[in-house]
């Protein structure tokens, strides 16, 4: 099935001469780099196609990657084939000209939950969307070009959600994968360096993460950050939500949520969790994404609330259930 789906696009983009590239808004390393990396890797491939990567959101931590395409004529869209990456859900993609496209393709590896495009390809077990990038190259790599600057764009993508290839969505595919990246001549402790190198302000910003987080009963670690403290640290709304990575090695805790307010006071959720699935719990909320990462919005405090008695109720539900989870 995927083999044939992975052909049909080959084929879209070889009959279009003009090709979008967008994703969802709020982008991470996945996002910029499965655009990045595939509009580089179409350009080298096809030097008499115009290939754009379009969007409205941008990315302070992979800001280091370059700059991004300016926006072009709307009626330049109507003949164009759009792909879409890395994003779940019509409504989150970042660019809503997408619609404006002759037509859609989807890659994905978020859990589906809308079919929005013409064409789409989505695998919910891949580690990246950056690793479907790969694997489309690797797949048509005798009509293909792949530099070292495609290749850092699609490794960096891969590293980040992957989690430096700790999660379990991690296989042997993946690593062989990033084989290939490497062997292209990606400079990895430059990129290491870019990706996790802090600021001092941002090390300060961690030590008050750990003193102010609160677990609940039965182990879900949570943190508040309000706009306050956001001005206090001079942090990017992007740099506060990163806080839910800093909770994630507390024995016993499974789930641990970041709870960031955002410019209009409603309240952005990061979900993260070891075994225990959480998307559900997001969707609820408007959200979605990963079993174990996911992100969601609340309106106010109560709603924040709520949603925090439910994962404390789905992590004891789980460990009454379930042995071996430290």
């Amino acid at each position: 099935m995927n083999e044939a789906i992975k052909q049909q696009i080959f084929e879209k983009i070889k009959a279009y001469k003009r090709i979008i590239l967008f994703r969802h808004q709020r982008p991470d390393g996945d996002a910029v780099g499965s655009t990045k990396g595939l509009r580089q890797i179409l350009k080298d491939s096809f030097p008499e196609k115009e290939v754009y990567l379009l969007n409205t959101d941008y990315s302070d931590y992979v800001a280091f990657l370059g700059k991004e395409d300016e926006e072009i004529d709307e009626d330049l869209y109507a003949d164009a084939l759009g792909i879409v990456l890395d994003t779940a859900t019509a409504a989150r993609i970042s660019n809503p000209r997408y619609r404006l496209c002759k037509e859609l393709i989807k890659i994905d590896h978020h859990i589906p939950t809308d079919s929005y495009a013409d064409l789409e390809w989505v695998e919910e077990e891949r580690s990246s969307c950056c690793e479907l990038v790969a694997e489309f190259y690797r797949t048509f790599a005798e009509d293909m070009v792949l530099s070292t600057e495609a290749a850092t764009y699609v490794y960096a993508g891969m590293v980040t959600d992957s989690g430096r290839f700790r999660f379990r969505s991690v296989s042997g595919e993946t690593l062989r994968l990033a084989g290939m990246l490497l062997d292209r001549g990606v400079d990895a402790e430059q990129l290491y360096a870019n990706l996790y190198m802090k600021e001092f302000e941002t090390l300060k910003f961690q030590s008050y993460v750990y003193q102010t987080m609160q677990i609940t009963e039965n182990g879900v670690a949570y943190v508040f950050i309000d706009k306050k403290t956001q001005l206090r640290f001079g942090l990017t709304f992007e740099e506060a939500c990163a806080c839910v990575g800093y909770m994630d090695s507390i024995k016993g805790s499974l789930i641990w949520l970041a709870f960031i307010e955002g410019s209009d006071g409603s309240i952005r959720v990061r979900f993260r969790s070891r075994f225990v699935t959480v998307n559900e719990i997001a969707e609820i909320y408007g959200g979605g994404g990963h079993a174990c990462a996911s992100g969601a919005t609340v309106e106010n405090k109560k709603q924040m609330r709520d949603l925090l008695k439910m994962a404390d109720e789905r992590l004891k539900e789980y460990k009454e259930n379930n042995e071996g989870w430290l």
